[in-house]
């Protein structure tokens, strides 16, 4: 069975979601995950969380930063309070956090998610044996990589099919920095909706932002798999993640039920190359229009993917 999960911004929205068929929502807070669509409280996740297992779904849990001695000592706490809530599941990067789960009343099942450097089966087999119940694939392996995995894989596996693609990440405050410098005070977060340009190359929108985490830069189009998902399926890839840091409200609801609605005629064999095609186009409607989308690495030679 196919798995979907999505990216959550609100409560509301948590709610709709819920509503259209997605079985797993994903959040989180800054100090402890990376590129979410929001910060929530504590509060927050705890509501998010009961209200999912009220429709019968499962929540996970960003805590896939990469931690400082400040932050790793922050992290046995949030532990604790994400077992009280009752959470399904987390992501993890650092293997710090794996260590503090090895402490009696600590663990939790979890998703290893280090971003770009999930690119083999031996990888994410290794952390299976440590306690991982799932891994997230890097956005950055293609096809023919993905199929090598997959034959060798002893967990089950996610993969971005719509959403946003994180290309670089630095700790240093970068926009700030540069604001700093010319002297002008101004907002360096997701909603200000900065892009940088490679010299000589006008059409290149590279989008930047920061948060807790530091700085962010995201490549130029957003993915869209949707004349892959049979693949995916005769491959067993059995998660499909739905990122919506750049698609807000309920647009990015509207998306996540037509991949519900895909994922109900994969599995009941009714899907074809023509609903294929719908969906790409009513996705497209739906995307923002400041934001381009393409396939991402999925076509790409491996050989070229270094």
């Amino acid at each position: 069975m196919i798995e979907i999960v999505a990216s959550v911004e609100s409560i509301s929205q948590a709610k709709k979601l819920l509503e259209v068929g997605v079985d797993c929502l994903y959040f989180g807070e800054d100090t402890f995950g990376l590129r979410l669509p929001f910060s929530f409280d504590r509060e927050s996740q705890k509501e998010i969380t009961e209200l999912a297992h009220s429709y019968g779904k499962k929540v996970v849990v960003a805590l896939n930063a990469i931690f400082h001695n400040e932050g790793i000592s922050k992290v046995p706490e949030y532990l604790l309070f994400l077992r009280s809530i009752k959470v399904d599941c987390i992501t993890v990067g650092d293997p710090g956090v794996v260590q503090i789960m090895k402490q009696e009343g600590y663990y939790i099942p979890y998703k290893y998610d280090t971003q770009v450097i999930v690119t083999s089966s031996r990888q994410i087999n290794f952390w299976a044996k440590r306690g991982a119940v799932s891994a997230v694939i890097a956005r950055e392996v293609p096809k023919k990589t993905l199929e090598k995995i997959m034959r060798e894989v002893t967990v089950p596996v996610e993969v971005l099919v719509y959403g946003a693609t994180c290309i670089h990440q630095s700790k240093r405050p970068l926009l700030q920095n540069y604001f700093n410098y010319i002297k002008k005070v101004e907002s360096v977060g997701r909603d200000k909706n900065f892009f940088l340009s490679e010299p000589n190359k006008p059409d290149t929108h590279y989008s930047v932002y920061e948060d807790d985490n530091g700085t962010h830069i995201f490549a130029n189009n957003d993915v869209l798999l949707a004349n892959y998902l049979s693949e995916l399926n005769e491959m067993k890839v059995s998660i499909w993640k739905l990122e919506g840091i750049f698609s807000p409200g309920d647009n990015f609801v509207e998306i996540a039920k037509l991949f519900v609605l895909a994922r109900n005629e994969i599995e009941n064999n009714t899907w074809n190359d023509e609903k294929a095609l719908i969906l790409e186009n009513e996705v497209k409607k739906l995307h923002p229009k400041i934001r381009g989308l393409d396939t991402g690495f999925y076509l790409f030679d491996p050989n070229i993917v270094k």
